[in-house]
């Protein structure tokens, strides 16, 4: 692992949870109701790698471009009067970019759907990818996948006065949304489901409450978040039937960023910082931060 450079600290948005902090602050604001906390910046980012690293390169250049979702929350949302997106994506796409020199206010963030997250990476639309990105070896066939940052579980969503999904074993036959390109629809297709994609979660949420679609799935943390929007309305039901291990993207053309990305998770883990975003983010609903996954090792 790289020693740790020396750091800066930046508050990453608005505060109305500042944590403590000795050091310059200065930032981007963002809403006033934003939670937040402050992100180590490293100095002369760029004398710690080597040369012809891309991790270099974007330490020279000063930013990144990072694609998140923008409508999960808790994961990654940005409201039509937000400056930046917010969620637990974004707050780890902004240790990453700290590690490289880069303040939260020089990231350029891109709206990402599940269903370009590969061609983003491949055509070098985006640097990275926190999408809730779950990895599997299909995806690594055609992406790098470092990670994972988060494990979470498949669920299920259905309107508050639904009495007849209880459970993933109650889907045959139902017609079940999620975002199109989701291992989730595959998934549900394996246990007798109805398919049926969205480009976005929300469009998928709202099939739910007219009653178009019987139930929505994806991941717990994500279910949750909508849940907790309109708790009268909609409930999550179920026990986890699958594994989901959120990983980060990156083009297969530049390799030696799965060391560099799981060297700053590693830290996070280590200092604080993943914790500190958790808490900010999904830790809002009340739930604690879920003990830190295993990385997976870089393949060669």
């Amino acid at each position: 692992m790289r020693p740790r450079p020396t750091l800066r600290r930046f508050t990453a948005a608005a505060a109305t949870a500042v944590l403590a902090t000795s050091i310059a602050a200065c930032g981007n604001a963002g809403n006033d109701d934003t939670e937040t906390r402050d992100v180590d910046v490293a100095e002369n980012a760029a004398d710690e790698f080597e040369d012809g690293t891309r991790m270099k390169e974007l330490a020279e250049d000063g930013t990144i471009t990072i694609g998140v979702k923008y409508d999960q929350p808790g994961l990654g949302f940005k409201g039509a009067t937000d400056d930046m997106p917010k969620g637990f994506d974004p707050e780890v796409g902004k240790i990453l970019a700290g590690s490289l020199g880069i303040a939260p206010e020089d990231i350029t963030w891109k709206e990402t759907i599940s269903d370009n997250r590969e061609p983003f990476l491949e055509e070098g639309e985006v640097d990275l990818v926190i999408a809730t990105y779950s990895i599997t070896d299909d995806r690594r066939k055609v992406v790098g996948q470092a990670g994972p940052y988060y494990v979470t579980g498949q669920q299920l969503l259905v309107r508050s006065d639904n009495d007849e999904i209880n459970g993933v074993e109650d889907i045959k036959g139902m017609e079940v949304c999620s975002v199109t390109g989701s291992t989730s629809l595959e998934n549900v297709k394996k246990e007798g489901a109805k398919p049926r994609g969205f480009d976005t979660y929300s469009e998928c949420v709202d099939q739910v409450l007219d009653g178009t679609v019987d139930a929505m799935t994806t991941d717990g943390s994500i279910l949750l978040g909508y849940a907790a929007e309109q708790p009268d309305e909609l409930k999550v039901v179920g026990e986890p039937f699958s594994e989901e291990r959120y990983g980060i993207g990156y083009s297969k053309d530049s390799p030696e960023m799965c060391q560099w990305i799981n060297d700053t998770l590693t830290t996070s883990f280590e200092d604080g910082s993943w914790e500190e975003a958790f808490d900010v983010t999904l830790g809002e609903s009340g739930v604690e931060a879920p003990e830190q996954p295993e990385l997976d090792d870089c393949q060669s």
